[in-house]
């Protein structure tokens, strides 16, 4: 797993688990390594926040909640705006630390916000906001 700017994948998470797991709860407990692997790597790592035509950092709503668009790379920002039809225009982003942006920038949103890393890449992770992963005062679980 890189966290030099190459970006974060969860294939390089899941590859770093080593052998498959053999039942439902080995199942689990890995899953759950894993996503906890992924969320220290993101804390760790410096990520790409586009941001809109004011100036205010990129999200999207689905279901309630919305979501602040983050990309591990240049390339994937570039694939995402391709695929929203908007490929030709300047996307304007901000370097920031993915623990920064769970611990300081999620508490700004009005009303629940996760993290969307890599939206439309098939290595795409969701960062919901709970328990573990914003601040407790901003968590839907808490």
């Amino acid at each position: 797993m890189t966290s030099n700017g190459d970006g974060i994948r969860l294939a390089d998470v899941v590859e770093a688990a080593g052998a498959p797991p053999t039942d439902a709860a080995d199942m689990e407990r890995r899953a759950r390594r894993e996503f906890a692997a992924l969320l220290g790597e993101f804390r760790r790592t410096a990520v790409l926040v586009p941001l809109d035509a004011e100036g205010n950092f990129w999200t999207a709503e689905l279901g309630g909640i919305r979501w602040l668009c983050a990309f591990s790379d240049e390339g994937t920002l570039a694939a995402f705006a391709r695929a929203r039809g908007e490929g030709a225009r300047e996307w304007t982003y901000e370097r920031i630390l993915g623990a920064r942006i769970l611990d300081a920038m999620v508490p700004l949103v009005d009303g629940p916000c996760g993290v969307a890393l890599d939206a439309g890449d098939e290595d795409g992770v969701l960062f919901p906001p709970v328990v573990g992963i914003v601040p407790d005062a901003v968590a839907v679980d808490a």
